[in-house]
């Protein structure tokens, strides 16, 4: 088996045991990228290979100085990782997907980068992202657009596009995001692979000029199996005294996940909502294949309804994202030159924002809580929620978005990603898990949703259903060796 094929945490096991050294984990990774990554375009902003190699080189005589003191190195020491193109890594551009950033270095991690350093891993370059990260279907006027790991005609999804293909394909051990609408989840379904959004406040986001209201977007890990998303969580998560919402726990989610009993588990099953959801053909046929795997490990599964009208939760979130939204292009809209450097779903995002009054933005709170108070209830009568992860399957990568499914017209660029509100809006532990592929070979994922603040359970249910899913989990994309 080849270095690049190994999940993160054996990997991490061999580096810790000193039977691979960081330099040749790093040489390997970086042969891989140059094979894999012309064709789909999920990393960007490369280092210098020499000095990759060196700085790995770096790691191994570190590693060696700590453990002949009697000390140990963080579980990523040694691991190539590259940071989403929102988040800052010091010395590299952070450029948001954007032509008026694109000359933009860091001089500071962002708090999630600064731990995964802490951790030991070597920044090699940034993850390709959508402009500003609006939007699940990754490509930007500054990079292009990644492409799926599947079939590289079609789109990787978003906005954490460039990570979840950089790690289907074996260019990354595991890979950081962060989700909004989806972001984790979307591109994990349409790559293979698992995307985790934390509950809301486990991941703290630094540097941040709102931390009190600015509660929708969340950062999180991605792996190829549930053992390295747990690990990762496990470095990303913690308290953090500036970010005063963020959950101060000590809790650890790496450990425990194979102790868990599936069996007597209540799984809502909400499927399409009734028929509210316009879903292509063949997502729901999939999904419940992924079913099927939580029946065998025992879990019951109910068809519910959601019991909550979820036109008035879309129009909610629709006041929600306005808001908060526009704001991460405000600076460049005054001027007529930058403003026309924006991309127009940005503009958009813009000015709907500009149209709220304190009223709407009061009554779309105030209706935020009654749902999240609905959500409780149904939390009393089931352990876990289940919906598929998309609507749509992976779409032609030269599209902007889905105007239409089955034929009913999109009114928003973002509404094609109505499935994974709900999560987001309540603040909810979600996991997108594999469940198949459809007619064209393209991949599908499920949402798993759990309790507030409950992630170690959804880890637990997500680490029982990949023992049973080997089969789809094992289909790697068809990419030059």
């Amino acid at each position: 088996m080849e270095l690049t094929d190994l999940p993160a945490h054996e990997l991490s096991t061999l580096i810790h045991a000193r039977q691979v050294s960081s330099r040749e984990v790093m040489a390997a990774y970086l042969d891989r990228i140059a094979i894999v990554n012309p064709r789909h375009n999920a990393i960007v902003s490369l280092a210098d290979p020499e000095a990759l190699l060196a700085e790995a080189a770096a790691k191994d005589a570190e590693i060696l100085a700590v453990q002949s003191a009697g000390g140990s190195v963080g579980w990523m020491h040694g691991m190539p990782q590259a940071i989403k193109d929102l988040a800052d890594a010091r010395g590299f551009p952070t450029t948001m997907g954007s032509r008026l950033l694109g000359h933009t270095v860091a001089t500071e991690d962002a708090l999630m980068t600064q731990r995964m350093r802490s951790a030991g891993c070597v920044v090699i370059g940034k993850a390709n992202a959508p402009e500003f990260g609006l939007g699940s279907h990754t490509f930007n006027d500054v990079f292009g657009t990644t492409t799926n790991a599947y079939d590289s005609s079609k789109s990787a999804g978003g906005s954490s596009g460039g990570a979840a293909v950089a790690l289907a394909t074996h260019m990354l051990p595991v890979a950081d995001g962060s989700d909004y609408g989806g972001s984790l989840r979307n591109p994990a379904a349409w790559n293979n692979v698992f995307g985790f959004r934390p509950s809301q406040g486990r991941v703290p986001s630094w540097p941040a000029n709102d931390v009190w209201l600015a509660q929708l977007s969340t950062e999180g890990p991605m792996g190829r199996t549930v053992t390295d998303v747990a690990h990762l969580l496990d470095v990303q998560a913690g308290h953090d005294p500036r970010v005063p919402l963020s959950i101060r726990s000590g809790e650890r989610f790496n450990v425990s996940l194979a102790g868990f009993d599936a069996g007597g588990s209540h799984v809502g099953w909400l499927g399409d909502l009734g028929g509210y959801l316009p879903i292509e053909p063949g997502i729901i046929e999939v999904c419940e294949q992924g079913l099927r795997r939580l029946e065998n490990l025992g879990c019951s599964i109910d068809p519910i309804e959601l019991g909550y009208p979820p036109e008035k939760v879309w129009q909610a979130w629709r006041v929600w994202r306005a808001w908060l939204a526009g704001r991460q292009v405000r600076p460049f809209m005054a001027n007529p030159g930058q403003r026309a450097l924006v991309k127009p779903e940005a503009q958009w995002e813009y000015e709907q924002g500009l149209a709220l009054t304190a009223n709407e933005v009061t009554h779309a709170s105030v209706r935020r809580t009654a749902f999240y108070e609905h959500l409780l209830s149904l939390f009393e009568r089931y352990d876990f929620l289940a919906l598929p992860t998309t609507q749509v399957w992976p779409f032609d990568a030269s599209l902007r978005w889905p105007a239409a499914i089955n034929g009913i017209a999109m009114d928003t660029y973002y509404r094609w990603m109505e499935v994974v509100i709900y999560a987001t809006f309540a603040g909810l532990p979600c996991m997108s898990v594999p469940v198949g592929f459809g007619p064209s070979g393209l991949p599908m994922g499920m949402q798993i949703i759990g309790r507030p603040q409950d992630d170690l359970s959804v880890l637990r249910l997500s680490y029982a259903y990949e023992q049973v899913s080997r089969e789809i989990l094992s289909v790697r994309p068809a990419v030059a060796d």
